[in-house]
């Protein structure tokens, strides 16, 4: 199939069998929960198919904690590659390599695993569900630059409106950003 067919399969499936969840995280607020998409079969189907032709020509997967595994691991299979979880802090046993970032309500922090895999001159592509303010995505970049990766895409479910996500990532690094839809 080509990639204009994997898109339209997944936007179908998005349209199909995501969840809108009114006034959460907060009154006002109408969320669109992917949870169900990646349930169905059809729809993780879908959303694989299109994520993997975003990130084709990479060799390695990174796959942001937690519905980035998901996806991660399903594009990662398909193209025939591996993957690596890029994690909160604490979650990995060390040694690790980590990066402290700004939320709206505090910090948080990544980390990837410091032996065990060589990460310089790969071609990586980073994988999440939704990219809003581009915060944790800006910070996975800096961490992969730090290990001598090269990542070459960002390719994410959902990109919301009115958030300057994509502008955060392509002021972090020169990627190619693949959105699937907008909500």
């Amino acid at each position: 199939m080509t990639t204009a067919v994997h898109l339209d399969r997944a936007r179908i499936a998005i349209e199909t069998h995501a969840r809108l969840v009114p006034d959460f995280p907060e009154p006002g607020v109408a969320f669109k929960d992917l949870t169900p998409v990646l349930a169905a079969a059809d729809g993780l189907d879908a959303l694989t198919a299109a994520l993997a032709d975003a990130c084709a020509g990479a060799d390695l997967i990174a796959g942001i904690d937690a519905r980035g595994f998901l996806l991660g691991g399903a594009i990662a299979h398909r193209l025939g590659i591996g993957v690596v979880a890029v994690r909160k802090g604490g979650k990995l046993p060390p040694p690790v390599i980590g990066v402290d970032y700004a939320l709206e309500y505090g910090s948080a922090r990544l980390e990837i695993p410091a032996s065990g895999i060589d990460f310089h001159g790969r071609r990586v592509a980073v994988v999440d569900d939704v990219l809003a303010t581009g915060g944790t995505i800006a910070a996975t970049l800096a961490l992969l630059a730090e290990v001598g990766a090269e990542v070459t895409d960002v390719a994410v479910v959902m990109e919301l409106d009115g958030f300057p996500g994509r502008d955060v990532i392509t002021a972090a690094a020169p990627v190619r950003v693949h959105t699937l839809c907008t909500g």
